[in-house]
């Protein structure tokens, strides 16, 4: 689809307003994907899957791959960790696991071949710097054997690291092993914030991390914090924003703490009396949005900000900008293939995910086939109200007739319901319908998700949403573990 670059007007400052988020904040999907995955169904299986990439093949158009590698394993448990993930010191378990691995990375190799060009890598966890270097080596090796990766300078190749599990020694081995974009998970500056989530990672180590990354020539260092944790206030929250932007990092993401306990075991060790209320933590969101747009971050939406000549910024300010399950990216037209235990793929009009544990993702392996799980195939209505979210979610705004243009549709006739339902959002001062935009308003933006959810056809109530809640099953670039649903406080 041809993409109406957005107004200037579009990509203003965000424009946080106490009032409007207390009053109409709600439960709502991230939207890195639409449908989002618990709308995935066990009816979705494997052929399904090959179906989806032969479609890839006979639509014309060679894109190029977004590759995502999922290391599951982690030394220590984070106690606000909602993501899947297996703790253990028992490094032997991950040496069973690369074997596996490797085998459905030949698998999809083969199943790409001819059009398995690699732009865009990215490799989360869990920890993926659990493996050793030597481990990391010989997946790398693997990788390229079966995938044909672009050059250093056209390609993004991530790695989430744990600043505790690296020396700069490390982090030089990952830039020569072809990484060029690293993010780092932080969480939180204050000693007592970070006793009380089980994650003490001291100043010299998270510090030390970015100053070997900038000599290593990592391109892009990317920062995560969590702001609602237990023992946080306004006045740590500055102290860490302080130090982060002293750190200068290219991007910077901050998520809502969402404690979710009955769902998340390890969430069961955080006593609700030390969490910040919510008014605390509407303070110390607004903290976090004036300290950084003051410090000269661009707002790109969903809890992440970017220096503006971060590519982030520049493909936001070109229109380019996409959004799925590795974040924010400006690949928008990449196939993205996901390898790993629960790794969740975007291949055509398909999502696609892996088996959730190890004995069923190795029992599918040792059957010869793809361990695909569950999965859902996109109809013509969801890959139309997936580009609208897409557009709302990337660029603030969206272009009515350049959508007629591609879909053969009246948007006013369609989207009528909806469009009532914005109607109500432009009182609110979220939106500004037009004859030929619908535009997010600077103070919108911090509720995109509400107005998003307005053209979800699978959400039919509060209800439905708080009910639909469920983890994300691996977490990809830029985010720390999470709930799949969150609210904005």
């Amino acid at each position: 689809m041809s993409v109406a670059i957005p107004h200037e007007s579009a990509i203003s400052a965000v424009r946080f307003d106490p009032d409007l988020v207390r009053r109409l904040s709600q439960l709502g999907p991230r939207y890195t994907s639409y449908p989002t995955a618990d709308r995935f169904t066990e009816a979705f299986r494997v052929g399904d899957y090959l179906q989806s990439v032969s479609n890839v093949r006979t639509r014309g158009a060679r894109n190029s791959l977004s590759l995502y590698v999922h290391i599951p394993f982690c030394e220590n448990l984070c106690y606000y960790c909602a993501c899947n993930k297996i703790v253990t010191k028992n490094r032997s378990k991950a040496e069973t696991y690369l074997t596996y691995l490797k085998r459905e990375i030949e698998m999809q190799g083969k199943l790409f071949a001819g059009l398995n060009r690699v732009e865009q890598l990215h490799f989360g966890g869990g920890t993926p710097t659990y493996l050793s270097d030597t481990q990391m080596e010989d997946l790398m090796a693997h990788l390229r054997r079966h995938f044909q990766f672009a050059d250093d300078q056209t390609g993004e190749y991530s790695i989430e690291i744990d600043p505790r599990t690296v020396d700069a020694e490390r982090i030089h081995s990952l830039r020569r092993q072809g990484f060029n974009r690293i993010s780092l998970g932080v969480q939180d500056f204050d000693p007592e914030v970070q006793k009380a989530v089980n994650r003490v990672q001291s100043d010299e180590q998270t510090l030390g991390a970015i100053a070997a990354s900038r000599e290593a020539g990592f391109r892009s260092i990317s920062i995560d914090l969590i702001y609602g944790l237990p023992k946080q206030s306004e006045a740590t929250m500055a102290q860490t924003l302080a130090k982060v932007i002293q750190a200068s990092p290219d991007r910077i993401s901050i998520y809502n703490y969402a404690h979710l306990p009955h769902l998340f075991k390890a969430q069961r060790r955080i006593a609700d009396h030390v969490l910040p209320d919510p008014e605390t933590k509407l303070r110390m969101l607004a903290l976090c949005i004036d300290r950084l747009t003051a410090a000269g971050y661009v707002y790109i939406g969903m809890d992440h900000f970017a220096k503006p000549t971060d590519d982030l910024a520049v493909a936001q300010r070109q229109g380019r900008l996409h959004r799925n399950f590795q974040g924010y990216s400006t690949h928008a037209e990449a196939d993205m293939v996901s390898v790993g235990v629960s790794a969740i793929s975007a291949v055509g009009a398909s999502y696609s995910q892996n088996e959730k544990t190890l004995d069923a993702y190795y029992e599918r392996i040792e059957m010869g086939e793809l361990p695909v799980a569950r999965g859902i195939a996109l109809s013509s209505d969801d890959l139309l109200r997936r580009i609208i979210i897409q557009m709302l979610m990337c660029n603030f705004e969206l272009s009515i007739s350049a959508l007629e243009l591609v879909h053969p549709i009246t948007f006013e006739d369609y989207f009528a319901p909806e469009l009532q339902r914005l109607r109500q959002m432009e009182k609110d001062g979220l939106v500004a319908i037009g004859s030929d935009w619908i535009t997010v308003t600077p103070a919108g933006r911090l509720l995109v998700r509400n107005i998003c959810m307005v053209f979800d056809r699978y959400l039919t109530s509060r209800t439905a949403v708080a009910q639909a809640i469920e983890p994300e099953s691996h977490i990809l670039v830029q985010a720390p573990p999470r709930p799949r649903y969150s609210q904005t406080i």
